[in-house]
């Protein structure tokens, strides 16, 4: 019985900090992704572009001093767990997630978006059928689990894309296809943005490899030669569009490009494109057996 109890107890304390968690990572942009901005705040000339970067960094002090989501849009929540197989609440960790979306949700408070489908009815929970998402791998030997929580919103990451490219069409196909999107879409994902390509075998694994682009820092380059020479081409050509803060021109377009890339089938190249918007809004948190925690994203936060 106090086993049982011990266990209940664990699973109230992880609910509960993963909460503030999601609250954290709706107000709060994570460090790399606010260096950036400055960044290209300071590199931009176009007086509009300017000024509206000066709004995104007013926006950004007021959601931290209030606790409230810098944007309207908090998404629907997506994590990316990596688990230990020795992690004690292995087997809790879907209802933690979704508890504390709900909770989170109830006091940050987040916006209520999930909708179940066909039947057309908002949950007003932000949980429902599927929602959120999480997406699992197991790591052998260990006792710890890594959670990228990430608010993927309906004006940027949710309209992402994939096909299938026939093996002659070459990277060069997915080069054109990944600008053929921004010059189309680019625009109302607000500006600046992240750009994660996936590249794979098939649509769902570009797929899934275009969200974890997303979760990698800015500025950080695949290690693989030819996908990170692929990553500076597209920054250049997606800014040269011209694009600029929330789509009103100017220098930059992006805060980077992130590709991540699986083995395919010789006769396929799977190719996904998903963005990032300027509110780049995700976060890493890592519990030990122990429900101790670390954060890697926000450097000094506690919850």
């Amino acid at each position: 019985m106090s086993v049982m109890m011990n266990k209940i107890q664990q699973k109230e304390k992880m609910t509960d900090l993963m909460s503030k968690f999601i609250s954290l990572v709706s107000y709060k942009l994570p460090d790399d992704v606010e260096n950036k901005l400055k960044e290209l705040s300071e590199e931009e000339d176009n007086k509009l572009a300017k000024i509206i970067y000066k709004t995104m960094f007013e926006n950004q002090k007021l959601a931290f001093e209030l606790k409230r989501p810098s944007c309207q849009d908090t998404g629907v929540l997506q994590f990316f767990v990596k688990c230990g197989e020795n992690f004690p609440l292995i087997g809790q960790l879907d209802s933690i997630l979704k508890n504390s979306v709900y909770k989170s949700t109830q006091e940050t408070p987040l916006r209520h978006n999930s909708v179940e489908t066909f039947d057309e009815y908002n949950t007003g929970m932000n949980i429902g059928d599927g929602s959120p998402s999480i997406f699992w791998e197991i790591e052998e030997d260990s006792d710890k689990v890594e959670i990228y929580t990430y608010m993927a919103g309906g004006g940027c990451t949710l309209p992402g894309v994939a096909t299938v490219l026939m093996p002659g069409e070459g990277y060069e196909g997915v080069v054109k296809f990944v600008l053929d999107r921004m010059t189309s879409y680019g625009i109302n994902a607000c500006p600046p943005l992240l750009v994660g390509v996936g590249v794979g075998t098939s649509v769902e694994t570009a797929a899934m490899n275009s969200k974890k682009a997303l979760m990698r820092a800015v500025g950080s380059r695949n290690e693989n030669e030819n996908a990170a020479k692929m990553e500076r081409l597209l920054e250049d050509g997606i800014n040269a569009i011209g694009l600029g803060p929330q789509g009103l021109k100017g220098s930059k377009s992006v805060m980077g490009v992130n590709v991540v890339n699986t083995a395919r089938h010789p006769s396929t190249i799977g190719v996904a494109v998903n963005t990032g918007c300027w509110s780049h809004r995700r976060g890493k948190i890592t519990f030990d057996s122990n429900l101790d925690y670390e954060i890697s994203t926000h450097e000094g936060v506690t919850l």
